[in-house]
């Protein structure tokens, strides 16, 4: 008897991180000490005293359900990318810059290229904001996951100088609300797909003129970051007054999160072109529109708060990143909520 008639492969751990070791190299930053395989990821912080008052932010998510679609799909080069967003966009939700990733990886059987192309995508989501993949772990669960199966999550640090946090205190009456366009539907909301849409491979790679796509590629883009767009907010010399990640909850949960008390949020439904891709899934599940927007991001993964003088250097900074950008509301006095108006 030995561990690997027990189900778990040590060779097998061995030639995953060999494979994956090209693509964590592309992510490295001049902080991050020391080679890949050590007990602990080591990052130089001396750059940040540079900081009148560094404030160190963090971030831990997965992709939910929606790697159910990349099983059937067997399309596993992306959804690190989800894993890496859902993470480093909250920490630029609050001002900062990502600085070091973690993933977590929990298979049925270690399959070394699968798993790979996973650490791939995270790469890939770490190289677009900037953070350095410092370390990770795949652990095999023989007897609790089918051999197939896999769950990815992850864990980010980030810093911001304290001034320059984002905290909604200042949101007053009178300021606009800037929606930054997602890539469809990210990764929340996924158990409700997987009701309406049927999860398999015929049905996944049915052609939608609609979408322009496969129904499977629509659903499985990633999501987008928006680390670079909201750095070249502050950049622009915009001060962002709040902001928002669109996530689990849509509109009606996250939006009130960054708003102080005695003002309300309203955000105009037809002020910004909402993707096919919900269109389709609220006529194939008959959803209501309120659940859609209780649910999913409706085409908007970020919205941020600034000053009425701010919209149009905010919107070309946001542009010159390679977002779409859409003025989509404002701010009034009220209940601490969002408002959704035609």
């Amino acid at each position: 008897m030995d561990y690997k008639s027990s189900g778990v492969d040590i060779e097998a751990g061995y030639k995953s991180v060999e494979l994956m070791k090209a693509s964590i190299k592309e992510t490295m930053r001049p902080e991050v000490l020391g080679g890949i395989g050590g007990f602990a990821g080591a990052f130089d912080l001396s750059g940040i005293k540079d900081m009148d008052d560094p404030v160190l932010l963090s971030g831990t998510d997965g992709c939910g359900t929606k790697v159910k679609l990349a099983f059937v799909m067997d399309k596993h080069d992306t959804i690190g990318i989800d894993a890496v967003a859902m993470c480093v966009n909250d920490i630029a939700c609050s001002g900062g810059e990502p600085l070091f990733f973690l993933d977590y990886i929990a298979c049925g059987k270690n399959y070394p290229e699968k798993i790979a192309t996973i650490v791939s995508g995270v790469a890939e989501g770490c190289k677009q904001s900037g953070a350095a993949l410092v370390g990770g772990e795949t652990a095999e669960h023989p007897g609790l996951m089918p051999e197939d199966d896999y769950d990815l999550a992850g864990f980010a640090v980030g810093v911001v100088d304290r001034k320059d946090l984002i905290t909604g205190e200042n949101i007053k009456p009178g300021d606009k609300l800037i929606g930054i366009a997602s890539t469809g539907v990210h990764s929340n909301g996924f158990s409700l797909v997987r009701k309406v849409f049927d999860m398999t491979k015929e049905s996944l790679d049915t052609y939608y003129d609609e979408l322009g796509t496969t129904l499977g590629e629509a659903l499985i883009a990633p999501t987008r970051i928006y680390v670079k767009a909201l750095k070249n907010v502050k950049d622009a010399g915009v001060t962002v007054k709040g902001c928002s990640h669109i996530t689990g909850g849509g509109f009606y949960e996250n939006i009130p999160r960054m708003l102080p008390e005695g003002v309300k949020a309203i955000v105009s439904k037809s002020s910004y072109d909402i993707p096919p891709i919900f269109d389709l899934l609220q006529k194939t599940g008959g959803i209501d529109e309120e659940m859609m927007y209780a649910t999913y991001n409706m085409g908007l993964g970020m919205i941020i708060a600034v000053d009425e003088a701010d919209v149009d250097k905010a919107m070309e900074a946001i542009e010159a990143a390679g977002d779409k950008a859409y003025e989509v509301g404002h701010i009034e006095a009220g209940a601490k909520e969002a408002v959704l108006v035609d």
